[in-house]
């Protein structure tokens, strides 16, 4: 694959396997409904995994852009494949969640809590309190790309499974972090799939909650970065 179809592709397996998870778990009628949040972090770090090994070869699987924007602050990416890289993640989360919509359109249209019906797309607060939330978006992805930037391949190589630390990663900030906003991590995950809520025909669903999309967006974002600064200053003294 070229770099950018990896990152679409890669992005694409995450939100779906990782909202598919949402929806198995929320949605109802389904086999999984009701069996909570443990479900719910290991099925968002097995589809980090899957996501990760099949673009890790092509394009070293960002899958993220506060990961690339992270990755170019610390100098380990080119600033001029940023925005391909951002575009092909956003559309590969677009494409995720119309595949979840798809698979469980049955069971969004058995739903009748609107709020259930958008949680399967993207992420709200348990509290809303925009500075707050901010915060637990900022800390949690600091949390991922540093220790993203920390990790170094073992020596011998485990081939796909090279991709488990991180997806190891991603559980203990869903257990760890995830209470408070959902841990997006990652404006792809977020504002991709709220934009499939947006335009997709979900009956009875509720408004996209726009007034709370930037909040993973800017977090994850700010996040990444200062998580970037300081493995540079790490890797300057």
């Amino acid at each position: 694959m070229t770099p950018y179809l990896a990152e679409f592709v890669g992005t694409a397996l995450i939100v779906l396997l990782g909202n598919g998870v949402v929806a198995n778990v929320l949605l109802s009628k389904t086999h999984g409904n009701g069996s909570g949040l443990i479900v719910i972090t290991v099925g968002w770090a097995m589809a980090v995994f899957v996501g990760v090994f099949v673009a890790a070869s092509s394009s070293g699987a960002h899958l993220n852009p506060a990961v690339t924007l992270a990755l170019a602050v610390a100098g380990k990416f080119a600033w001029g494949s940023v925005p391909a890289y951002i575009v092909s993640q956003m559309l590969g989360g677009m494409a995720g969640a119309f595949l979840v919509w798809l698979v469980y359109r049955n069971h969004f249209a058995e739903t009748s809590d609107g709020n259930l019906k958008l949680a399967a797309f993207c992420t709200a607060p348990a509290i809303r309190n925009k500075f707050g939330n901010i915060v637990s978006e900022v800390v949690g992805t600091f949390v991922l790309v540093y220790c993203v930037l920390n990790i170094a391949s073992p020596k011998m190589g485990l081939g796909a499974l090279d991709a488990l630390p991180v997806a190891l990663l991603v559980m203990s900030i869903g257990v760890s972090l995830g209470g408070t906003t959902g841990y997006a991590i990652n404006p792809a995950r977020d504002l991709g799939p709220r934009l499939m809520h947006a335009l997709l025909p979900i009956p009875g669903k509720r408004d996209s909650d726009w007034g709370y999309a930037l909040v993973p967006v800017v977090g994850s974002i700010c996040g990444g970065v200062l998580a970037a600064l300081v493995y540079g200053l790490q890797m300057a003294h």
